[in-house]
């Protein structure tokens, strides 16, 4: 791997010795184009990508095994018990939604902000968005015991009379992440539509001008169609923004409304929304840095990019590390003995070593990031955000499972234990997150080409 900012691409930097190029190299829009249309009509497909993709659609294939398992013989081959109920579907969707929540918040609020180092990364930010939240609402379908029912969720007209329990933050979940995939996928398409219009004309088959043809819906770049564009992108930002801050505060919701220890806390909304974001922020990065090296895009992807995405994860980092320490302080301040023994078991009890381990890899590990270096040192930023992502996974395992194995009634306790059918959802559900990932890769150009055409007007205006 590329490592860091010595190299002849990034080795421009500011007078505190923070990199500041956001297109490196000598390119040119005719090189631009020319490089990210190349990922999507390569010449043949690489060994690298056939294997990754058959890797993931393995993994798919696993998925699929254990959802037909699970349709076949009920809720019953999971885990779960009594006082576990709510198992590693749960745990699975929270984490899932969290990770959905980078690609919006890059696109969108860093659009508003006239963040000019989104252009080149928001679009597999969005992308990644997408297939997370596809993963995260697979979950909750499943644990329904009866998915192909799941329209009772939605208030529609029926002749009964019968409607949705609206109090039920369940509910409320539909509405939020359904929203929120909604908004998102019309925000992703929109972008998209430029590029769209590129591939057609550069397209050497018919078939692929008949197909982006259909996609760019008969855009021709004129002044009118730019107008239409900015303007429905930036109402489509202006709807997304409040999105990432309510959808996971929703979520949050599905907890602090009840009265179970380690769920009832008024922190929730937004300890949860900054957790969501510290997630989301890793994942890009893991799956950024890979591709970056593979595709040569160190002239696209700068170290700006990702150093300014190692500053976000610390600064997110540290909000959720400051949730923590709520939590504990809540729970002495309040004088509630129920809230204080959860605090305890938590650190001590049966599941102590995944806390330790959360803390290890949610707080320690991600301090390394206010070390330059670390920010700007590929494999270190690598490790860090994979740290993250295991971290955050077994932030949802703790506040879920260890919430509920001992509350109220020490005659109620219990202990849960996965089933081999839980870790095959979970598993597959990785592997159809990355076979998308692999196939938007192949068939959409993966960043932005007239943005950062428009990065290059800048860059040589400014200069």
């Amino acid at each position: 791997m590329n490592q860091g900012i010595n190299s002849q691409t990034d080795s421009e930097v500011s007078a505190l010795g923070y990199p500041t190029l956001l297109v490196g190299g000598q390119e040119s829009y005719e090189s631009i184009t020319q490089k990210i249309e190349s990922l999507t009509f390569p010449e043949q497909h690489g060994k690298g990508w056939l294997l990754g993709f058959g890797v993931a659609f393995a993994l798919v294939m696993i998925l699929f095994l254990g959802v037909a398992y699970l349709f076949y013989w009920g809720v019953g081959v999971w885990g779960v018990n009594i006082p576990v109920a709510w198992g590693f579907a749960i745990v699975n969707f929270v984490w899932w939604i969290g990770i959905g929540h980078a690609g919006t918040l890059i696109s969108a609020i860093l659009l508003l902000m006239f963040q000019k180092w989104r252009n080149s990364i928001n679009r597999l930010a969005e992308a990644m968005t997408l297939f997370a939240v596809a993963c995260a609402g697979m979950f909750p379908l499943l644990h329904l015991g009866r998915p192909w029912l799941f329209y009772w969720l939605l208030p529609y007209p029926d002749t009964m009379g019968l409607w949705p329990q609206f109090r039920s933050p369940l509910v409320w979940d539909v509405f939020a992440v359904g929203t929120y995939f909604t908004v998102s996928l019309l925000f992703w398409y929109t972008g998209l539509i430029p590029d769209f219009a590129t591939l057609r004309d550069r397209a050497l088959k018919s078939w692929k001008q008949k197909l982006y043809g259909v996609l760019a819906w008969g855009w021709r770049g004129s002044a009118i169609h730019w107008k239409r564009y900015q303007t429905a992108y930036l109402l489509l930002a202006g709807l997304s923004t409040p999105l990432v801050v309510s959808v996971h505060s929703v979520v949050s919701f599905d907890f602090s409304v009840s009265i179970l220890p380690g769920w009832h806390t008024t922190i929730f909304p937004p300890y949860f929304v900054a957790g969501a974001i510290y997630s989301g922020f890793s994942m890009v990065l893991t799956i950024i840095i890979p591709v970056r090296k593979i595709y040569h895009l160190e002239n696209f992807i700068t170290l700006r990019h990702l150093n300014n995405m190692g500053n976000v994860m610390l600064a997110t980092g540290l909000i959720v590390a400051y949730g923590y320490l709520m939590e504990t302080f809540f729970a002495w301040y309040s004088g509630e003995i129920f809230e204080q023994y959860l605090i305890v078991n938590r650190s001590l009890g049966p599941y102590g070593i995944f806390y330790w381990m959360l803390i290890l890899f949610n707080i320690a590990i991600p301090q390394f990031l206010w070390v330059r270096r670390v920010r700007t040192h590929l494999l270190s930023l690598f490790l860090v955000a994979l740290s993250v992502n295991f971290g955050m996974w077994l932030e949802r395992f703790v506040i879920v499972i260890v919430s509920l194995h001992r509350d109220f009634l020490p005659s109620s306790w219990g202990m849960y234990f996965p089933s081999v059918n839980d870790w095959a959802l979970l598993f597959g559900s990785i592997g159809l997150f990355i076979a998308l990932i692999f196939l938007f890769i192949r068939f959409f150009p993966i960043i932005s080409m007239f943005e950062m055409r428009e990065l290059l007007a800048a860059k040589e205006e400014k200069s």
